[in-house]
């Protein structure tokens, strides 16, 4: 037994810590791509059980986020397009078994709501629009309701992030179109100087023919994804350490065999 160690680690230092290394980086990232399965599904789990909560209504009261988080919620007031602004780099909502290309990318049209009653500032994600090919400046055709409407979506922090270069500026014109790349509530209670709550609205109203779209993918979307990447570095790990092995136990064959010839001689 004493030998065979020898031959395997003592004998091979460097190529055993390669494949601890191996090892070590294969099953954590594994094990790192099965918790972020695991939390998508808790997430969405948590998520279904919040929607089946009696529906808010925005026009009631001031709401918290902690209270509306993830629920289900109506409203009613009037849209205010000129402060509409355009999240640039968003890919298409594809649900489960939706047609289209999920890579194509477009906006998410956040356009405030003036609560009817009151004048409290509701943003909401009206929305994804396709994005003009050949100018991104080019903004897709929408309609936008000019009088009261009535309004149902669910209750999130934000619409969503994507990763920026640098530290983005919120414009602060409001004569033009605004292209951003995330959004910022309280960036925008400064702007305007409005009473909001502390999230957004993600519209879920479907077949409304205002030029967008609104099939918005579960939370559960990628979880496969996750559970094939989370195999592949299992694998690899598994690779590793066979490797290792396999190679440690033909070179100890060999050593064998050469020493069994040198007593023979």
């Amino acid at each position: 037994m004493n030998k065979l160690f020898n031959a395997l680690v003592s004998k091979r230092i460097v190529a055993t810590v390669s494949a601890l290394a191996v090892i070590a980086i294969g099953c954590g990232a594994g094990y790192w791509q099965l918790s972020r399965a695991t939390t998508k599904i808790t997430l969405a789990a948590n998520l279904q059980a919040r929607q089946q909560m009696p529906i808010l209504n925005a026009n009631d009261r001031a709401w918290t986020l902690s209270e509306a988080a993830e629920r289900r919620m109506i409203a009613r007031g009037r849209y205010i397009p000129e402060a509409a602004i355009w999240l640039d780099n968003r890919p298409r909502p594809m649900p489960v078994g939706g047609v289209g290309n999920p890579a194509q990318a477009g906006f998410y049209l956040m356009m405030p709501m003036r609560l009817d009653g009151g004048d409290e500032v509701l943003w909401v994600n009206r929305g994804w629009a396709p994005r003009n090919p050949e100018n991104r400046e080019t903004l897709p055709p929408i309609d936008t309701p000019t009088g009261v409407v009535n309004i149902e979506g669910i209750v999130f922090a934000h619409p969503g992030k994507v990763y920026e270069l640098g530290s983005e500026k919120t414009s602060s014109a409001t004569n033009a179109p605004r292209i951003e790349q995330n959004f910022d509530l309280n960036a925008q209670a400064k702007i305007y100087g409005w009473t909001q709550p502390p999230f957004i609205l993600r519209l879920e109203e479907a077949g409304i023919k205002d030029g967008l779209l609104r099939e918005w993918a579960p939370l559960t979307t990628g979880v496969d994804r996750h559970y094939a990447y989370a195999f592949q570095w299992f694998a690899l790990a598994a690779a590793g350490f066979l490797f290792w092995l396999i190679s440690g136990l033909r070179q100890y064959g060999r050593e064998g065999v050469v020493k069994e010839d040198s007593g023979e001689r």
